[in-house]
């Protein structure tokens, strides 16, 4: 029960000293999916390590099984101004990673690369915060080469023949402007923030909305409107999602997020839409076996 298409598990374990125990507990809950995410050119082959290394410290032989087994990788270049400005050689470095993975057969973890990103466009504007994300550093040139970088991953995204994990932020139509230019409709709005009339356009094209605990974080008096976009989305394109160790759901909002915590996404998403949790996690798992083929 309980998937967790998209964390940073190594972010998150380091922060909180806790992947042993993480990574357990999830087993021991009969986790059918997780997803660890990229974001940077050179750290895929690092993120399967760690959680190999992490793995090995299981002592339950059962549990750590479990574990290696539900576990997934993407790779993928998040849109800092260093590697858009360097986007040439962020690919390359990003291609030469997959390759090494992809042709270790010793390792069932580096063989288990399902998905490009995530990558996209972040146009919210957080000088303090820690991306440090600031307007004026998004000059013609490097707003240019944000969205040159977004559709270069979504093409290797085609060539390998992946779904894409696509982050967007306060950028909706340059968004959907990137992806209808490439006409390559295969993947996930993660950690999705916008309405439902936006919503809708990304469905027209068959993409899945992907829901974290940021959900939780409504309103009273947006609740109607939440419960509405809720509602709306189909069966067969829903996703749940931590972004761990960010966006922690209520009743532990403020504390590092981890995978064991979607749970509380789930439950909050499957009242809303009038279902069951127990009916929710099929409908997820579903959606991730025909998503991600597996």
């Amino acid at each position: 029960m309980f998937s967790d298409t998209h964390f940073h598990f190594q972010k998150m374990a380091q922060q909180c000293k806790n992947g042993v125990e993480v990574l357990s507990l999830m087993a021991q809950n009969n986790c059918f999916f997780g997803l660890d995410i990229g974001t940077n050119s050179d750290d895929l082959l690092e993120r399967q390590s760690f959680c190999e290394q992490t793995i090995a410290q299981i002592t339950n032989h059962s549990l750590a099984e479990k574990a290696r087994d539900f576990l997934y990788f993407s790779a993928g270049i998040w849109p800092d101004v260093d590697s858009i400005h360097d986007r040439i050689n962020k690919m390359n470095e990003l291609k030469n990673q997959i390759n090494i993975a992809n042709q270790n057969e010793d390792d069932t973890l580096h063989r288990k690369i399902i998905a490009v990103g995530e990558c996209g466009l972040d146009h919210h504007w957080n000088p303090s915060g820690e991306d440090g994300r600031d307007i004026n550093d998004f000059d013609k040139k490097t707003y240019e080469g944000e969205r040159e970088l977004f559709q270069m991953q979504i093409e290797l995204a085609r060539e390998l023949n992946l779904p894409v994990i696509v982050h967007s932020r306060d950028a909706f139509e340059d968004t959907l402007d990137c992806i209808n230019n490439m006409n390559y409709h295969n993947g996930i709005i993660h950690c999705y923030s916008y309405g439902l009339e936006e919503a809708k356009k990304f469905l027209d094209k068959g993409w899945y909305i992907s829901l974290s605990g940021s959900v939780t974080y409504t309103k009273k008096s947006k609740l109607e409107e939440m419960n509405e976009f809720l509602k709306y989305i189909p069966n067969d394109r829903i996703l749940c999602e931590t972004d761990a160790p960010y966006l922690a759901p209520v009743p532990l909002r403020g504390n590092p997020n981890n995978p064991t915590f979607v749970e509380h996404t789930y439950k909050y998403v499957a009242a809303a839409r009038n279902q069951s949790v127990a009916e929710l996690c099929h409908i997820v798992d579903q959606n991730i076996k025909t998503l991600f083929r597996i």
